[in-house]
């Protein structure tokens, strides 16, 4: 299967200095390997084409975020699977095959995702994807091996292939026929969460996410957006809504919008308790810009046909926050 590794970078020419050596010593000769620039503003073309001629460009007009970088660059890039892949990640010998192998044997998956470890601490799954992501009947995602911020140890309890909800778009591979049916990453999103809302309508449409545990890479975390941002709080409060109210069946939607509108209040009143009422305006904005955005989602809603059976029942807030369960295999 012909196979395209794509990086997105907007002005990160000291990541691509650090960790593009490992993807191209370890992915040449199994995929070709792009850099999708956003726009950027510092040397990074110029550093790519002086030091890895392998390595092809497309540059888009303009910095679109995640989401629609993504959407522009791939337009140009012909494959059968893509793997959109962050500038801070550090990849493993034989990271691609494995993945490779499932799609060639599994006709009906369309997403995978390969264990995520953090760089930093190379013994600890990482916050961005872990072992694979979930969402719980309120919409919060967690993975295997992270709950909110409680990072387990990698003690091979998740070295297994097994079904997720969700993949990491930190890591995140998919069969390039069903990245342009489903049309994309929703570019409304710009970045954070785009990738659940893309895994959540490739289920309904009856594909399936995969988690491979025998593929390894190291992601930084936080290095375009760091989670002291403000932005970031409000891309993720906001977005979450979003993909609620594109996403959940009917007969819970009322029910899950007004109970996560009142945990996000709580989330808000929490941050100025931390002394950081700043984060508490980007809440209060998300919410604003959840309303502002209402019409427009409803739209995108009555286009989506949802053919997966929503039979989540847990509250991760409940099980992590009142009855203090921190690793997955807790989770019920």
């Amino acid at each position: 299967m012909k196979t395209a590794v794509v990086i997105l970078n907007w002005n990160g020419k000291q990541l691509l200095e650090q960790f593009l050596p490992s993807i191209v010593n370890f992915s040449e000769g199994v995929a070709d390997i792009y850099v999708a620039d956003n726009a950027s503003t510092d040397d990074s073309i110029n550093f790519i084409k002086s030091n890895f001629p392998s390595v092809k460009i497309v540059v888009n007009s303009k910095n679109g975020g995640y989401a629609k970088g993504y959407n522009d660059a791939l337009e140009f890039i012909e494959a059968d699977i893509y793997c959109l892949i962050n500038s801070d990640i550090e990849v493993t010998a034989n990271w691609l095959p494995p993945i490779i192998d499932v799609f060639q044997k599994e006709a009906n998956t369309a997403i995978i995702q390969p264990k995520l470890l953090d760089f930093k601490n190379k013994e600890k799954f990482e916050y961005a994807g872990a072992a694979g992501g979930f969402v719980d009947y309120f919409g919060y995602p967690y993975c295997r091996g992270r709950v909110f911020n409680n990072l387990e140890d990698d003690n091979g309890q998740f070295n297994d292939t097994t079904d997720i909800f969700w993949a990491s778009g930190a890591c995140f591979f998919i069969r390039s026929s069903v990245f342009h049916k489903l049309g994309g990453f929703d570019e409304d999103y710009f970045a954070h969460q785009e990738e659940i809302d893309l895994c959540w309508r490739a289920q309904n449409e009856g594909f399936n996410i995969k988690y491979v545990g025998t593929s390894t890479v190291y992601h930084v975390g936080g290095a375009t957006l760091q989670e002291s941002n403000p932005r970031k709080t409000f891309l993720n409060f906001r977005n979450s809504l979003l993909t609620i109210l594109k996403n959940v069946p009917c007969k819970h939607l009322a029910q899950v919008i007004l109970v996560r509108l009142i945990l996000d209040g709580v989330a808000g009143l929490k941050f100025v308790l931390e002394l950081r009422p700043i984060h508490t305006w980007s809440v209060l904005k998300a919410h604003l810009s959840f309303y502002k955005n209402l019409r427009r989602f409803i739209k995108k809603r009555r286009q989506i046909q949802r053919k997966s059976d929503y039979s989540i029942h847990t509250s991760v807030v409940w099980q992590h926050f009142i009855l203090a369960r921190t690793k997955f295999k807790d989770l019920q």
